[in-house]
């Protein structure tokens, strides 16, 4: 590695902009002088504009007259004869370099044709690319100079296949050389350390995206991590902790029970959102410790996870592992999302991002500093023009190469609306009406309030739907506060707010609502943040015997309410990970989902069951306007405790005309009157059984409801 000893800095801050900072002992930090000089041409002198004396040095504010090429190397000389080289500094964030460099190309990355193989990257800022190549045994490397093209694209060919064959880049950037692996890289070797020419011809087919649901709020999502799915010694599936227990079909606990794929068909969910699947950091690939990770450490975001495949050596088995996966599911009529975690980087000094275009990638705050508004130390500046296009590449590229059938995107907030809206229509050019979900949360980053892809801003993202904390936060109970309860565990005073959530967020009860229409609502109660919901109620209430019927009504009411309902893994039977708050990499005795309980809490299973079949039953319980919602729903929270929903005139949507809908989550029994008609009720759950068949029929227009529980009711 080349060191460089430098007396004073000075950086290219715009394009015409050159920064100098003089440090104090530096002849007290003073120059009334600066000139430029290319090598082997003619110095030219800086104007300096501004002078300022900061605490251990002088900043000299300097304009020159030419751009200068950022694939040349330049010198600053001061009026002592020093000189020093000239870096490139924040010019990097400005629109003029967006602008200039912005590559339109879909080609970076390896691509393989005729024999030969092309290696594409983007780094503007280097002055020199190689690209290093080994064998997969790793006996021969070799070095090849990359010739730079437009826009700041570094390009080389070689005349052969090196299919197989493992790469990395190294770039010389303010004469300092980092080697990093290819961001568009679709396979990694063992860990990660290198890219994989692989040739996507040669691995297994998909079954394709299922076609998209007529609305979004059909959708119903199971979220799973694909290493808690199978590790419980009880879930009968071989594979554990990998890709390929999702291809085991008939497994099943000691009881007898179903499990795994089996068992998530029988449930009746419509998606299973798997938590990531690209490259992470957290996790040896040969899981040869115990260390444990949920993936939000994305290392490499278009290749697939080491530490879920059964030979992680092997670029080719860990794509086709996962391709499998998604196959098993679509098998079954299971359409998949990806959880995508565009926000952040693992370690940002250590990414390829940086090392290829050091500051670009990431957003800076107004004195220079990486902002942190992720809260992992870095946030992804998804406004400039290439990050966004690695994005929208990135979701194109999993669409089309693994069929999945959506995505969700992790800590939304930090990305802006105008990337969210490029990636809604990108998606719409390959599956229309496909599921794009994403966590709205204002953070604090320094992107504009107006421009940020959070909640507040859902009006500008039409196609893009929000977990809504408003619905959690009032049915649970405070995320943030494990003692605060909801209105599902027994708060009073919240039934207004309930009717609001419950009927899509859109303004029913209020002037204006949350969201546009229902498609843009996510309802959940618990996902792998924070506490499981069994374990903030069994922190809320001391009675133990109405804890499993609270569960129930929180639960009930994700899968009877108007959007998009998202559950869990295990919440339908009362998953627990024994009180830990953040159990991002704690052992799998906490993490896995514990199948023993799926045979323990069997009839909860079967009632959450019976609610699915109920929603799925009739599109009133899933209307995909606002307007829809307004005309056939009333709400009644006049009674503590209780939210009354009438469903009315609906037979044009499915078996009944009428539907009456109680949440109760009073500790007293209560005699409810039902709207007056001429037909009776019918009874079709309880808070204990549900389903399509009839328990009761209601002759008198009474329903005699029980302390904590949830009714349905249709005619």
């Amino acid at each position: 590695m080349l060191i460089i000893q430098r007396k004073f800095f000075a950086y290219l801050d715009e394009m015409k902009t050159v920064t100098v900072l003089l440090p104090h002992a530096y002849f007290e930090g003073k120059s009334s002088a600066f000139y430029i000089k290319e090598e082997n041409k003619e110095k030219l002198p800086l104007t300096i504009r501004e002078r300022h004396s900061l605490q251990e040095q002088n900043k000299y504010i300097c304009s020159i007259d030419f751009e200068p090429q950022l694939d040349r190397t330049y010198h600053i000389e001061d009026e002592h004869g020093n000189e020093t080289d000239l870096q490139v500094g924040a010019v990097i964030r400005t629109l003029e370099f967006d602008e200039k460099y912005f590559y339109e190309g879909n080609d970076l990355g390896v691509s393989l044709d005729a024999g030969r193989t092309t290696f594409k990257v983007w780094a503007p800022t280097a002055t020199k690319v190689k690209v290093k190549i080994t064998d997969p045994d790793m006996s021969w490397i070799q070095q090849h100079d990359m010739t730079r093209g437009e826009k700041g694209v570094w390009t080389f060919t070689l005349e052969e296949n090196a299919e197989g064959c493992f790469y990395t880049y190294l770039t010389c950037i303010n004469l300092h050389w980092q080697e990093a692996v290819d961001p568009y890289a679709k396979s990694v070797s063992l860990n990660s350390e290198w890219g994989a020419v692989v040739d996507m011809g040669k691995t297994v087919p998909v079954i394709e995206s299922l076609p998209a649901l007529d609305s979004k709020t059909d959708s119903i999502i199971y979220e799973l991590h694909v290493r808690d799915f199978s590790m419980h010694e009880e879930s009968g599936m071989k594979n554990k902790g990998v890709y390929r227990a999702f291809t085991e079909a008939g497994t099943k606990t000691s009881n007898g029970l179903s499990t795994g794929l089996d068992y998530l068909d029988e449930l009746g969910i419509t998606h299973v959102e798997l938590l990531p699947v690209n490259d992470f950091e957290g996790v040896s690939d040969l899981r040869d410790d115990e260390r444990y990770n949920w993936g939000y450490n994305p290392l490499n975001f278009n290749a697939p996870e080491g530490s879920y495949s059964t030979s992680p050596q092997n670029p080719y088995i860990r794509i086709n592992e996962l391709k499998e996966v998604i196959h098993s599911l679509h098998s079954r009529g299971i359409r998949v999302i990806l959880d995508v975690v565009y926000n952040h980087v693992y370690i940002k000094e250590e990414s390829s991002f940086e090392k290829i275009v050091p500051g670009y990638y990431f957003r800076y705050d107004e004195n220079g500093m990486p902002s942190n508004g992720t809260g992992v130390g870095n946030d992804m500046a998804s406004e400039r023009k290439m990050v966004r296009k690695f994005i929208v590449d990135s979701v194109r590229y999993w669409l089309k190469e693994y069929r999945v059938d959506g995505f969700r995107f992790d800590l939304m907030g930090i990305l802006d609306v105008e990337t969210m809206n490029d990636v809604h229509k990108e998606v719409e050019k390959i599956l229309p009406n496909a599921l794009i979900i994403g966590e709205g949360w204002d953070l604090n980053t320094p992107l504009p309030q107006s421009r940020k892809a959070a909640i507040r801003n859902a009006g500008k993202m039409h196609g893009v739907s929000q977990f809504n904390d408003s619905f959690r936060d009032g049915i649970k109970g405070s995320t943030f506060n494990l003692y605060d309860r909801g209105f599902a565990l027994g708060h009073s005073g919240l039934e207004k707010r309930a009717a609001e959530v419950l009927t899509g967020s859109i303004g029913l009860t209020e002037e204006s609502g949350l969201f546009l229409h229902p498609a843009q609502t996510v309802n959940y109660v618990e996902s792998h943040d924070n506490h499981t919901l069994w374990d903030k109620i069994s922190a809320c209430c001391p009675d133990k015997a109405e804890r499993e019927e609270r569960h129930m009504l929180a639960t009930s009411m994700v899968l009877l309410s108007q959007g998009i309902s998202f559950l869990h893994a295990g919440q339908e039977f009362l998953r627990t990970k024994e009180g830990v708050e953040n159990s991002y990499k704690s052992p799998d005795k906490i993490n896995q989902l514990d199948w023993h309980r799926r045979t323990l809490y069997q009839d909860k299973v079967e009632y959450i069951k019976g609610l699915i079949a109920i929603r799925k039953s009739h599109g009133a319980l899933r209307f995909s306007t606002s307007q829809l919602i307004r005309k056939h729903i009333k709400a009644d929270y006049s009674v503590p405790g209780m939210v009354k929903l009438h469903l009315r005139n609906i037979k044009a949507y499915g078996p009944w005309n009428e539907m009456f809908i109680l949440f109760h989550a009073g500790e007293s029994g209560s005699s409810v009157h039902l709207p007056e008609g001429e037909a009776p009720w019918k009874l079709i759950a309880d808070g204990k059984r549900a389903g399509l068949e009839t328990l009761d029929i209601l002759n008198e227009n009474t329903l005699k409801a029980d302390p904590v529980s949830c009714y349905v009711c249709c005619r």
